[in-house]
Parts: structure tokens; C-alpha cells; sequence
């Protein structure tokens, strides 16, 4: 089926108690014994499953082509679960332009031995040179944050699977209606449902998907239960509510994006626009190969300082100053000042994320805000 239908139908049935066509909110806890001790639904505890968690599961593994969705209570949390798994000494290769959430992660991870090469990923030959005997796991963004580097998915996946590591792929960007990464090869997929998922900015939580079912996937069950950081029943239920509208969001603002980085492209108090639907972006014909639109999120440089930046994001009137991304209104930041002191962000760079509003209007708001 067609991601539309899948996003509308895929793990949802009509409840079979009340014959109501939206799910229920299971707010239990916990969930009653038969008298033989057995569990005759497959619920028993509400941190080990729950209707409402396994309904968006079952709806983010089928959008994405996997066999398994493991759901956490944030992008973190998920990711956590990842690198939890691996054991001291295992060496993680991951692309230098990163979510600095991620970043802070792998570094945390130091402690227990478990190190991380920050390479370019679109040089080959660097993400080759970055092996070593210990190396476990490849870890891509595409496009990244917040460069929007465009990975060759399918190059890394190959060079993954000849040294015996898996691939994951952060997708909270490309989100499944842009780009597929189980199709190029990676072996899991990870999103911040935060974003674009859940579409509305009032939710928290994060998804692992695995192409297959395996040990590996097991092991990330198992982290779920057994540390607990799963998303609530209700947050499901926004989740899997918000995913019924995500082929139509997403291509909307996708479409708006484009318009927006042509009019940056061409505005003489702008440096650099970061976009790959752009012809001049250095991986625009990988982007088409790899993606069907090229997303709602754009990054550029104003020219200038960070003083100027600031200006800029200072004074527009429809953009809201704010960080997160993927939900109904247009948000813009200033990206080094929330990365931290460790940031390698140029500091004249705002970040762009466009939102449902008509794109006539926020090119109105930019250039005014530009002067």
C-alpha cells in the first residue's frame, strides 16, 4: 500500500468492544491474570507493553519497511538504546555534522569505553580511514543538522557490512515520506517522533525500527522494559494520531522549503543557504537519487556576525524564535548559542524549520527581517 493509505490504516484496527473507529486510550497499568496465570492479550504491565504503544509500533515499522518498532519516551532515549548495547571497547564511526543531543551522548558513553570517530561522511575514503579492529557500529544523519549534508546511505552501508558493523540511520529528517533507509541498506532506523511524527509540537518520544528481527532488535526490546523510559499511552495516541496527516505535512512544507531557499539563495544580505533541493547544494543529485523532496528544513548564513544573526532572528513577526523542528508553525534559531560552547556551527548560521503556514508569508516575514 501506499504510504498515504499506511499512514491512515497501518496498526490501527476498529476497537472490537465498542466498535469505535478511533482507539481508545488504555490508561491501565497493569492488566488481569486468567486464572491459570496466563496473560491472554499479551498485556501484563503497562512498561512492558501497552494497545496504545504496540499501535504505533506496528504503524512506524510498516511506514518504514521494518519488521520491529521499539518505542522510547524521547529521540534520546532511543538512541540510547542503541549504544547501551554495545559492550566497552566497541569503537562507533559516526558523520562529523551531527544533532549535538547525539554527540553529548556518544561522548557520555566515553566512560564505560565505548569511543566514537566524528567523521565527514561524504568522503568515503575519511569514513574508510576511520576503521579500526574495534569498530561495531556506523552512525548516519541524513540530511544532517544542521548543514544538511547529504550521506550516500548505500556507500556507508556497504563499507558497514564488509567490516561486519550495523548501520543505523537517523531518519527524523528525511522521515519516511522523503527517503527510505531500509532500501540503501541500513540495518536500523531511529527517529525523534517528536519532530515530524508527531507533526504538532506536543509531544515527547522516539522510536527504534529494526529491518529485521534479530537478536540485536531483541536486546533493544529487552532495554525497553527493563530500564523503563517508554512513552505514556496518551503520547502514543497523539503519535499515532498525528502520523494520519504526515505524507500531506511533510510534502507541504517540503514544497514550501524549496520556495524559501530560492528566495534566500538569491537575497543579497544572505552568505550561504544549506538546502539540498537547491541545484548549487554540492549533493543535489545524490539528494534526488536518495530522496523524493528534499524536506522542510533550511539553514543559512547571514551575512555577517553572529551580531547580525541575531538581528535577523530578532526581528521577525511569523517565525517563532524556538527550538525544535517539524511542527505546524515556522520556528527559526540561532544554532551555535543552543549547541553550547562546544559547537563548530558557524556563528552567523539560523536555522529554518518551515512550517504549514503559506510560503508567500514567510518569505514576506524573512525579508523584512533581513532589511
Amino acid at each position: 500500500m501506499k504510504i498515504e493509505t499506511l499512514a491512515v490504516h497501518a496498526g490501527r484496527n476498529v476497537d472490537p468492544n465498542t466498535k469505535a473507529v478511533v482507539p481508545p486510550i488504555y490508561l491501565s497499568t497493569t492488566f488481569e491474570r486468567e486464572v491459570n496465570g496466563e496473560y491472554p492479550q499479551g498485556y501484563n504491565y503497562t512498561r512492558n507493553n501497552n494497545p496504545n504503544r504496540e499501535s504505533l509500533e506496528k504503524c512506524l515499522a510498516k511506514l518504514e519497511g521494518g519488521t520491529t518498532g521499539i518505542a522510547f519516551s524521547s529521540g534520546s532515549a532511543a538512541a540510547m538504546s542503541i549504544i547501551q548495547n554495545l559492550s566497552p571497547g566497541d569503537h562507533i564511526v559516526a558523520t562529523d555534522d551531527i544533532y549535538h543531543g547525539t554527540r553529548k551522548l556518544f561522548r557520555n558513553f566515553e566512560k564505560w569505553n565505548v569511543t566514537c570517530s566524528f567523521v565527514d561522511m561524504t568522503n568515503l575514503k575519511g569514513v574508510e580511514g576511520a576503521i579500526n579492529d574495534k569498530t561495531k557500529l556506523f552512525w548516519v544523519e541524513s540530511p544532517t543538522n544542521p548543514l544538511l549534508k547529504i550521506i550516500d546511505i548505500g556507500s556507508i552501508a556497504k563499507i558497514a557490512h564488509g567490516n561486519n558493523s550495523v548501520v543505523v540511520c537517523d531518519n527524523t529528517w528525511g522521515t519516511p515520506v522523503l527517503q527510505n533507509p531500509f532500501e540503501f541498506g541500513a540495518d536500523l532506523i531511529v527517529h525523534a517522533t517528536t519532530k515530524y511524527i508527531g507533526g504538532h509540537s506536543d509531544i515527547l518520544g522516539g522510536i527504534v525500527i529494526s529491518k529485521n528481527a534479530n537478536e540485536l532488535s531483541q536486546k533493544i526490546r529487552d532495554t525497553q522494559k527493563s530500564e523503563g523510559a517508554v512513552p505514556s499511552p496518551f503520547e502514543c495516541w497523539l503519535v499515532l494520531r498525528g502520523i494520519q496527516t504526515l505524507p500531506l505535512r511533510v510534502r507541504t512544507q517540503s514544497d514550501s522549503a524549496l520556495k524559501i531557499a530560492q528566495f534566500l539563495s538569491t537575497h543579497n544580505k544572505v552568505e550561504t543557504v544549506y538546502y539540498p533541493g537547491l541545484e548549487k547544494h554540492p549533493s543535489h543529485l545524490l539528494a534526488r537519487k536518495q530522496m523524493k523532496m528534499f524536506g522542510g528544513m533550511i539553514s543559512f548564513q547571514v551575512k555577517g556576525d553572529e551580531k547580525e544573526a541575531m538581528k535577523v532572528a530578532a526581528k521577525v513577526k511569523l517565525f517563532i524564535r524556538a527550538t525544535s523542528l517539524g511542527g505546524p508553525e515556522s520556528l527559526i534559531e540561532h544554532r551555535a548559542s543552543i549547541e553550547g560552547s562546544e559547537s563548530k556551527t558557524p556563528k552567523n548560521l539560523l536555522r529554518l524549520s518551515i512550517g504549514l503556514e503559506h510560503h508567500e508569508d514567510l518569505i514576506a516575514d524573512l525579508r523584512q527581517a533581513l532589511g
